[in-house]
Parts: C-alpha cells; structure tokens; sequence
C-alpha cells in the first residue's frame, strides 16, 4: 500500500459544546458506531481505529463494499454502523470484536455493517489534509457520488436550524447528536477542532452495588445503578465511576453500613458462579463485559437499595445507558422504589432508512 497518507492515522476529534454553535460551519449527524478511517489502494483495503489498531479482520463486508463502492486510491474518515430494525444498534456492533473468524464471518451475514464517510483525506495522488473543509467535503460528494449502500455519505448542511432539527429527530434512529465542523478547518489529526452537541439528561437511580477501585480494596471503582421496571425488578442500567480520589475512599466508608450478602438481594444471580442464561441477561456482570478488556473482574459488592442518586445521561441503548453515567447528586429525598424507567424521557421514533436512503434495513 502506498497513499498520499499512510496509516495509522489518529482520527480528528470534537469538543463538546452545550448548544449548536453558528457561524461558518457544516453540520452533520453524529453517528454512534466506531470511528474508522478506511485507507484503499488498489484491492489493498486497511481500515484503522480511534486508537490505531487495525480493525479490517473484523468486517470483511466493509472491506467488500469499500472496494466496490470508492475510487481505487482514496483514505475516508468516518463511521462504521450495524442498523436493525430501522435503528443504530451499538451493542450488536460491539459483538463483532471478536477472535474466531468462523463467529466474524456468520455475524457479517447476519448482521451486515456499514460504513458512513464524512470526510476525505486523500484522493488519487492528493493528500487533502491541508485543505479546508468546505473543499474536502465538495470532493467527498463527487468521489462518492455513484456509491451504493452498504457505503453511505453523511448528509451535511449549513442550515443550523435544520441541524437543530436533526438533533431532536434523529435520535430516534440511534443517533448521538450532531457535529458542527468549521468549513475553512484543515483536517487535525487528534485534534479536537470540531464541535460536537450531545444529549444531556438526568435520571434518578437505585444504588445497588459497587466495585473496588484498582488503587486498592478501600476505594470505591464504581457504583451499580439500576431502575424498577413494570414487573417491579430492579434492572441493571449501568455505573457511574467518575470520582476523585479522596471521595473514592469517603464513598467505601459511608456505603459499608448497606453491604449486605446476595441472599434477598435484587441482583442475587451476581453472586453465583455460573449464572443461567436468564440471569445473564440481567445481571451487571455480563451486561458490562467488555469485549476490549476480556478477563476483566466485573464482580461486585451488593448494597441494599436504599441510595438514589442522580445521574446525567445522553441515551438508553435498550434498556441501560448507551455510556457511562456521570453523577450528578444524592436524593435522599426518593423513595428507591419511585425510580422507574416511567422517568425516562422517550426520544422521538425516525426511521434510519430516511437518514441513509434506500437500502437501509
């Protein structure tokens, strides 16, 4: 492989900002997939990751539309994406990291990933990285211009009271927000020189465990949140982990009077061994494995639940938080049980299919 720009490359980045900026600016949907930058010369396809580790064993059907979708020497920036159900679906994303080949090739027939460009880095002979975005996106457009799904373009607009609107229509097709680039920007590798608007939201939370903290067992690592459903159980959500040092090992000492044993407890499958594979579906230990940390000890400590907690969050991905939930305050003036998924505030439904354009399922 030879390019205008090699890999790796480090993907440029977004700040966070509370409110959709205006000004000399292109705005686009923020896609929830993995950022990929697709290097192509030839039939030689490579595609790298946020962190520069090649991801191309992984999606072979990217690797084929690539080759059958873009000019034959090009590198893109942008987003790779498995739709269901008119929907991004991240958790069915994140399934494909996986070591067999046998499990990568039956999961790339039977949940096909795409790929979503939004920026163009090279062309031909070309390296564009020096070239305003106004003209990098312009050139985007025509070498794309004939692809078919599964390889899709971003729509873009400079209108900001449309992207407002995509900002509360689109997140009803698993969207995270949007992205304002500035149109006279050169592309900066790990740079943060984009804008980026996500959801904020609060919820409160039972506190119904915890884990220790890697600097040592008297120092909470994070805290268990869950939510009562219609059934009246406690669902694991997801965790909040963000503290400071010395407010790790104040948390230790303040929760040690609600530890309890799992007998009773609403997670009780969390103490077993081998959970079946209901309790699998439930338990914070198998909802939080990581497939980039296998190994990884995900036990933890019940507490009775009797905490809420306020938390933020930018959206649900099923019935858990799409990311780990930043804590906000305590609210020892709710009862536990008063914290229902009823509180959650419900995105409204759009269709992916009228995001990407036909051919989405």
């Amino acid at each position: 492989m030879q390019l205008p720009v090699m890999p790796p490359v480090k993907p440029m980045l977004a700040k966070s900002v509370p409110t959709i900026p205006t000004g000399e600016l292109s705005y686009e949907p923020k896609w929830d997939g993995f950022r990929s930058i697709v290097f192509r010369d030839g039939d030689e396809v490579e595609i790298g990751s946020r962190n520069e580790k090649p991801m191309t064993r992984y999606f072979p059907e990217v690797v084929e539309a690539v080759l059958a979708n873009t000019p034959e020497r090009c590198v893109l920036d942008g987003e790779i994406v498995v739709a269901a159900n008119g929907r991004l679906e991240f958790e069915v994303l994140q399934q494909r990291i996986h070591p067999a080949v046998s499990r990568i090739t039956r999961l790339s027939q039977e949940t096909p990933a795409r790929f979503v460009a939004f920026d163009l880095l090279a062309l031909g002979e070309d390296d564009l990285t020096g070239q305003p975005f106004a003209a990098r996106r312009a050139a985007l457009e025509k070498a794309l211009a004939g692809a078919q799904a599964p390889v899709h373009l971003t729509p873009a607009t400079r209108d900001a009271a449309l992207a407002q609107d995509w900002f509360s229509q689109f997140e009803g097709a698993g969207l995270d927000g949007v992205v304002a680039k500035p149109l006279a920007g050169t592309y900066t590798p790990d740079k943060r020189t984009m804008f980026k608007i996500k959801h904020q939201r609060t919820a409160d939370c039972v506190v119904a465990g915890y884990r220790v903290h890697k600097s040592g067992p008297d120092s909470i690592g994070s805290l268990l949140l869950g939510l009562y459903n219609d059934d009246g159980r406690l669902a694991s959500v997801g965790v909040i982990g963000a503290f400071p040092a010395a407010r790790r090992k104040e948390l230790f000492s303040e929760l040690q009077p609600l530890v309890t044993t799992f007998e009773g407890h609403p997670w009780a499958w969390g103490g077993q061994d081998q959970p079946s594979q209901e309790e699998t579906s439930r338990t914070p230990r198998s909802s939080e494995y990581s497939r980039w940390n296998v190994g990884k000890d995900l036990s933890f400590v019940p507490l009775e639940p009797d905490l809420v907690v306020e938390v933020r969050y930018e959206h649900m991905e099923g019935d858990r938080f799409r990311h780990t939930a930043q804590f906000n305050r305590w609210r020892p003036d709710r009862d536990p049980r008063s914290c229902t998924y009823e509180q959650l505030e419900e995105p409204v439904s759009f269709d992916l299919a009228d995001i990407l354009g036909q051919g989405t399922p």
